[in-house]
C-alpha cells in the first residue's frame, strides 16, 4: 500500500496542498493517517479519490457537489466525463487509477478504447508518454512496486508490438535503420515506439532492443550497413562518459547518422558530432526520418 505526503498528492493530482487541506477540513473528502511520529500520510485509496475529484472539479463540478457523491457516484461521474471530453489529462489519470489497483481488465479496456478513439500514435504520444512521466513520480517516491511497473510496461509493450506487426515490411527500401539501446540501458518502451515510427516511415528496420554489447552493434553495422542508428541514452554508458561514447560510436559509423534521444543528452553540455542529431519529440524524429529518406532516394 502506498504512503503519500500531501506534496506528492499535489504533484499527482494537480490540486494544491493548501486546497486539499481546506477540503479535508470543510468536506472530509479524505482523512489522512499518521505515522508513529505523527507525520500525516495518505493511502492509495486517498490518491485515487483525490485524482477523481480533481478531474471533476477541473471540469466545472463544484467541490460541494462532489463531496455529496458516494464512491460509486464519483467513479460514475468520472466515467461519464471521459466519454464526452477529449482532455488527455482525464485519460491519463484514469490509467493511473487502474494501475494503482492492478486492474488489468480496466487498464486494457481504457487503453484499447483510446486507441480506437484517437488512433495508436496519438494515444502513445499524447496520453501514454505523459502517463509514464507521472509514473516516474511514483517511482521516485517509492509508491510503485516492481509488480505494478511490470504490469503496466507489459500491457503497453503488447499494444506497441501489435501496432508494429500491422505495418507492411519495407524489405526493398534503400533506407535502413538499426534501433538499439546501449549496454546497461533496460527500459525499451520508448525505443519500441521509435521502431513503430521508423517502420511506418518506410525504413527497412533492424531492431536489437535493450542492452546491446558494443562489439555486437558494430558487427551488425558492418554486415547490414544501416543508413541511420536510433537509440535512447538515459545514463552514462558502462565505463565511459556520454561524450566519449557518442564520439567513439559516431567515428566508427561515419557513413551513417546517429539519431538519439534521452534527458541526459539535453542536460549536459555535449559537442555533437556532424553525423549525430538529438531529438526530443516524435515530431522531431519524423522530420529527421523524412529528411534522411529524401536524401537517400534522391
Amino acid at each position: 500500500m502506498g504512503k503519500y505526503s500531501i506534496k506528492e498528492l499535489e504533484k499527482l493530482s494537480g490540486i494544491k496542498a493548501h486546497t486539499i487541506r481546506i477540503w479535508e477540513k470543510r468536506y472530509q473528502i479524505v482523512i489522512p493517517q499518521r505515522t508513529h511520529t505523527n507525520i500525516r500520510y495518505y493511502s492509495d485509496d486517498d490518491l485515487k479519490k483525490i485524482i477523481n475529484i480533481s478531474l471533476l472539479n477541473n471540469n466545472g463540478v463544484k467541490i460541494s457537489k462532489i463531496a455529496d457523491l458516494t464512491a460509486e457516484g464519483l467513479i460514475k461521474k468520472v466515467n461519464e466525463l471521459s466519454e464526452t471530453k477529449n482532455d488527455a489529462d482525464i485519460h491519463i489519470d484514469q490509467l493511473i487509477v487502474a494501475m494503482i489497483d492492478l486492474e488489468e481488465e480496466n487498464f486494457e479496456k481504457i487503453l484499447t478504447g483510446l486507441i480506437r478513439r484517437y488512433n495508436f500514435e496519438k494515444t502513445i504520444t499524447d496520453i501514454v508518454y505523459p502517463f509514464l512521466e507521472k509514473i516516474g513520480i511514483l517511482w521516485q517516491t517509492g509508491n510503485i512496486t516492481p509488480a505494478q511497473e511490470h504490469f503496466i510496461s507489459n500491457l503497453i509493450r503488447q499494444k506497441i508490438i501489435v501496432a508494429i506487426d500491422s505495418l507492411p515490411l519495407s524489405s526493398k527500401s534503400s533506407a535502413r535503420a538499426l534501433l538499439f539501446l546501449p549496454e546497461e540501458e533496460l527500459h525499451e518502451l520508448g525505443l519500441l515506439f521509435y521502431y513503430y515510427v521508423v517502420k511506418k516511415a518506410g525504413f527497412r528496420t533492424y531492431y536489437l532492443g535493450q542492452m546491446v554489447p558494443y562489439k555486437d552493434l558494430m558487427s551488425i553495422c558492418q554486415s547490414h550497413h544501416p543508413s541511420i542508428l536510433v537509440t535512447a541514452i538515459t545514463s552514462s554508458p558502462a565505463g565511459q562518459t556520454v561524450q566519449g561514447f557518442i564520439n567513439k560510436l559516431c567515428a566508427e559509423i561515419s557513413d551513417c547518422t546517429l539519431l538519439a534521444s534521452g534527458l541526459i543528452l539535453r542536460k549536459i553540455a555535449l559537442k555533437i558530432p556532424p553525423n549525430m542529431h538529438i531529438f526530443s519529440s516524435i515530431a522531431e524524429l519524423k522530420d529527421l526520418l523524412k529528411g534522411t529518406k529524401q536524401r537517400l532516394e534522391s
